[in-house]
């Protein structure tokens, strides 16, 4: 039977960590509890009110985000052996019981990291805050476009599941460790081509508050996810690989970028000199824009279809698999 490890990342969790923990079914060999220096204390509430064996209480020595934090259980989880590894926030948000729903696909060989999603039962949005719809919308969005993942969405949802035998291909040292961490795990995923799957989920809000201001964070998102855009780009079409797509993006950026330059500077001295700007220059302007244009959209239709297909833990060492009573 494969051994799933469940990391538990805590930050001012103390109210609602122990509803958390005692909805964690049997199918869980480890709890990696991460105190990740939490006012509250939640590692040591956690030790003196809970027996069972297979809880660890981890305690970061300096506050490292929830990325920071979600990468440690990984390392420990790792090495204790962990065959697939679930990532869970312990404010209460997240059923621990759909676990099997996470851990399924992965056992399976059809997916080599799942995430949940709030967005699949329209019900359910209705009792979101209108900001956190309207922030998550944008968010998914832009991870979309950065990481190359075009199907999936609510990219800050923190429910994840992931094959232990992944972890030591990615370049945790280089993740982002603060909120950002779902998002940058995504990207590095693409990095490897592994296969990501979304997991439909409801949310649970209560009292707890979120760390997580989405609004607030979208500047900064932003710029990271033109990084990683950026990176991703020249990774797939020009160091590993060149297809059309790569020709077509080139020229589409290279025409549009004459089209709007040429355009610009034609535009500047016609209202200085107060003269119409000839036909044919309007044409020169205008064509390469429009043709570019086409080159660009033709480059996101390919990357769109690009999106990874073969579960790369599929070639990696296999794991024992006697019992699959945990798939649903």
């Amino acid at each position: 039977m494969p051994q799933i490890s469940v990391v538990i990342p805590c930050y001012r969790v103390k109210r609602q960590i122990a509803d958390v923990l005692s909805n964690i079914g049997p199918e869980v060999s480890q709890i990696f509890i991460i105190d990740d220096v939490c006012p509250d204390s939640t590692g040591d509430f956690v030790r003196q009110n809970f027996n069972d064996p297979r809880i660890t209480v981890l305690v970061n020595r300096e506050n490292l985000g929830v990325g920071g934090a979600v990468i440690a259980g990984y390392r420990v989880a790792v090495a204790s052996g962990a065959d697939v590894i679930v990532k869970i926030d312990g404010d209460g948000q997240m059923n621990p019981r759909i676990i099997p729903k996470f851990v399924a696909p992965i056992i399976r060989r059809q997916a080599d990291y799942t995430k949940g999603n709030r967005f699949y039962d329209l019900k359910n949005i209705s009792r979101m805050p209108s900001a956190r719809i309207f922030g998550n919308t944008l968010l998914s969005f832009m991870t979309k476009l950065s990481t190359g993942y075009w199907h999936i969405f609510d990219p800050t949802n923190g429910f994840t599941a992931i094959d232990a035998r992944l972890v030591p291909h990615l370049p945790l040292d280089q993740v982002s460790k603060r909120f950002f961490f779902e998002s940058d795990m995504l990207f590095r995923l693409n990095t490897i081509r592994a296969v990501v799957m979304d997991i439909p989920m409801d949310a649970c809000y209560g009292e707890e508050q979120s760390n997580l201001k989405i609004l607030s964070v979208i500047p900064d998102f932003l710029f990271k996810h033109t990084s990683n855009f950026l990176k991703r780009v020249v990774y797939n079409y020009f160091l590993r690989d060149m297809t059309l797509a790569s020709l077509e993006l080139v020229l589409g950026v290279l025409l549009m970028t004459f089209g709007v330059v040429f355009g610009g500077i034609h535009w500047v001295q016609s209202v200085t000199e107060g003269a119409s700007a000839p036909l044919g220059t309007i044409m020169l302007a205008a064509l390469p824009v429009l043709v570019g244009l086409q080159f660009i959209l033709a480059f996101l239709g390919y990357d769109i279809s690009n999106i990874p297909r073969n579960v790369v833990s599929a070639e990696l060492p296999d794991y024992e698999c006697n019992n699959k009573s945990i798939i649903p």
